[in-house]
């Protein structure tokens, strides 16, 4: 097995309030390979965006890594300066936003915001650079892209604006992305679509891939690895067909439980009791004991992990599951 291209570990990302420190991202470790695709699942509040975040060196002040490695190709990124970290994102890491406005400048066209996308990394004509933005909208399904260069983010669809992010994200051929939720905002006909086109341009360039999102469908569609996230921590990591269709977890379990279609017909929805807990106050221990049926004393202190290496989870009482 070669070494991984981004090995993140014991991760722990914190944002101090007057209220007290929140700890978002809370001792995270994950290791991803070229053309992998990891899906980062939770709900709103569990530290996933913000994971995706430190790795881009995009954290807004106060918040800030405190401890942990974020090595990617063996370069720490959590010790780089701001000069260094600029250089590689974009041209060596990309990230898609749920927004696709966070990426494109309104006020500019799609051809100069693109060129630019180039040129900060590459020394290449104008024209070479014209075309290469050209054929990375065609290759996001973009008809007829000649045009669309001279088109303004405001005279694109939601769906359309997204591509173009995808686009930039792509054209400089990264070796990984973080999408985050790119397509939660769109329709099922174009969030299929861009699926379709994402797993097929990482395919093609070995590209990496975490995939941060609340669905769970589109995990079990996309992704190679899925890591289950609460408040702050991974509470279950494994290949994607072991962890939706055998969970171990029972915050997971829950998860599953509660897509509409694993529902019986007319029955009631499926929904996991209670709430998320406030990260300024959250329990000790296992931080999601206070909504487990399956809770006892014992959980009051920071859980085990249990399961083989491919499919672990962080609880004292996991589900018993069949191969």
């Amino acid at each position: 097995m070669n070494a991984p291209l981004l090995d993140v570990r014991g991760l722990k990302t914190a944002f101090p309030t007057r209220a007290g420190e929140v700890k978002a991202v809370d001792d995270v470790s994950f290791t991803l390979q070229s053309g992998q695709v990891l899906g980062l699942v939770g709900e709103s509040g569990s530290g996933k965006s913000v994971t995706g975040f430190s790795i881009m060196g995009l954290l807004e002040p106060p918040g800030r890594i405190t401890g942990g490695e974020i090595l990617f190709d063996g370069v720490d990124l959590a010790k780089l300066h701001q000069e260094d970290m600029r250089s590689l994102r974009g041209r060596r890491i990309a990230m898609i936003f749920q927004d696709p406005m966070m990426t494109l400048n309104p006020v500019l066209r799609i051809d100069t915001q693109m060129i630019e996308a180039i040129e900060a990394h590459r020394k290449v004509p104008r024209g070479e650079a014209r075309a290469c933005a050209r054929d990375a909208l065609a290759q996001v399904g973009i008809p007829s892209p000649e045009e669309r260069l001279d088109a303004y983010p405001h005279q694109f669809s939601g769906g359309m604006r997204q591509r173009v992010a995808i686009a930039i994200a792509l054209i400089n051929r990264p070796d990984l992305i973080i999408a985050d939720e790119p397509t939660t905002a769109l329709d099922v006909t174009i969030q299929s679509q861009i699926l379709s086109e994402i797993q097929k341009l990482t395919a093609e360039h070995g590209t990496a891939l975490i995939w941060i999102t609340h669905d769970l469908s589109v995990v079990s569609r996309l992704a190679d690895d899925v890591a289950v996230m609460y408040a702050g921590k991974i509470v279950e990591r494994g290949a994607v067909g072991d962890v939706i269709d055998r969970p171990m977890h029972p915050y997971t379990f829950g998860l599953v439980q509660s897509v509409p279609s694993r529902n019986r017909k007319g029955a009631r929805l499926a929904q996991i009791p209670g709430m998320t807990p406030s990260p300024l106050d959250l329990p000790a221990g296992c931080a999601f004991r206070t909504r487990c049926g399956r809770a006892d004393e014992a959980c009051a202190t920071p859980p085990p992990s249990a399961g083989a290496a491919d499919h672990v989870c962080r609880c004292f009482h996991p589900r018993e599951v069949t191969a």
